[in-house]
């Protein structure tokens, strides 16, 4: 039990820091693209937390194997550099008792990365459909500069400003076209100020002075209109969106369990791959961290990334064929998975195909020696 959790103990602490750097990568990426939109008023920035917290949730099904992948091949191939295996041979440590301490890890963490794909992932979709169909029919008034066309509620609302000194201040040759029903509304209006909400959840409003309103309809009973106005306040955000579209990143997994169509079964299968591959990861990077004594524990994480970049890759591309209909429900995507432990297989107990061993003589996969 000691050797056990001492080789937890060793894959433990280079998972988590390796966890949360690609976290903090995937974060960052995630961020930028949702400031660009803070920005230019297309997004609310208190959706953009929470966006970004969904969107880490969903990642986890990936970051949380590759994690996994990676810290064995650092913590043994640590091992292997400072000759801590050959002292465990000598202890009649057994390649049965190594790949159990591995395995114990990567159960734990394929039963939680299970947990995220089937139960979570959908659940965190949900929310980000429904906040981005919120966000499509809100405008950041506060935020808009001049010489932009701003776009919202799935293109009914268009806002341009020709002049604008800077966020928050009033605003010249102000123009908004508005799509309802039969009829649409341009409004042009020579100055515009945004008002301060009456409350924290209000609308923030604009006042339009000098303004110039044209009812253009595209039906008999709808006929074109000119208003003018010496000062009226609009809103230009509307409450008014659609529900999101059925999705099959969205669907529960009870609903993809039920349904034959293609992209569902897609689904269905990469939620479900996604703790077998956790599993088969964490058992591949035991043959792929061994070195030499003294060797770089860095040596082979290269050669690691290169591997598990083509399997993903493979994976995604089996995904988007089952989900278009070129390869059927069954092998489906389970063919890759299957790719995967057969070289798992081959790597661990098929000598001639084994990687180098090490000058110590020791492989804690195999539990062979070499002849001094």
């Amino acid at each position: 039990m000691i050797i056990n959790r001492y080789l937890v103990r060793e894959m433990s602490k280079p998972f988590l820091v390796t966890l949360g750097m690609l976290s903090a990568l995937f974060a960052s990426y995630s961020a930028a693209s949702f400031l660009a939109d803070a920005v230019n008023g297309l997004l609310p920035t208190d959706m953009i937390a929470i966006l970004i917290g969904l969107k880490l949730l969903i990642a986890f099904e990936v970051l949380i194997p590759i994690s996994l992948y990676i810290s064995v091949v650092l913590a043994f191939g640590r091992l292997y550099s400072d000759s801590e295996f050959t002292a465990m041979s000598a202890l009649r440590v057994t390649p049965a008792r190594v790949m159990g301490a591995v395995l114990t890890l990567a159960g734990g963490l394929a039963l939680g990365v299970a947990v995220l794909s089937l139960v979570v992932r959908p659940l965190a979709y949900q929310k980000m459909h429904e906040l981005t169909g919120e966000a499509a029919v809100l405008l950041n008034i506060d935020e808009m500069a001049a010489g932009t066309f701003y776009i919202s509620d799935h293109g009914n609302r268009a806002i341009f400003l020709a002049h604008r000194e800077g966020p928050g201040l009033p605003a010249s040759d102000v123009f908004v076209r508005i799509k309802q029903g039969d009829h649409m509304q341009v409004i042009y209006a020579r100055l515009a100020f945004p008002l301060e909400p009456t409350s924290r959840d209000a609308d923030r409003k604009v006042y339009l002075r000098d303004a110039h309103i044209y009812v253009i309809g595209s039906a008999p009973e709808y006929p074109d209109r000119v208003l003018s106005a010496q000062g009226i306040v609009v809103s230009p955000n509307s409450h008014a969106y659609d529900p999101p579209e059925y999705s099959s990143v969205a669907a529960s997994s009870a609903a993809l369990v039920r349904s034959s169509a293609p992209a569902d079964v897609a689904e269905l299968q990469w939620r479900l791959s996604t703790g077998v591959s956790t599993i088969l990861l964490g058992m591949l990077g035991v043959p792929l961290s061994r070195t030499r004594p003294r060797q770089s524990r860095y040596a082979k994480i290269g050669t690691a990334i290169l591997i598990y970049s083509a399997y993903y890759l493979v994976c995604t591309t089996a995904r988007t064929w089952v989900q278009h209909g070129t390869v059927p429900s069954f092998p489906g995507i389970w063919w890759v998975p299957a790719l995967l432990a057969l070289a798992v297989f081959v790597a661990l107990y098929q000598p001639t195909f084994q990687f180098r061993r090490t000058a110590s003589g020791f492989d804690p996969s195999t539990g062979s020696h070499d002849a001094a």
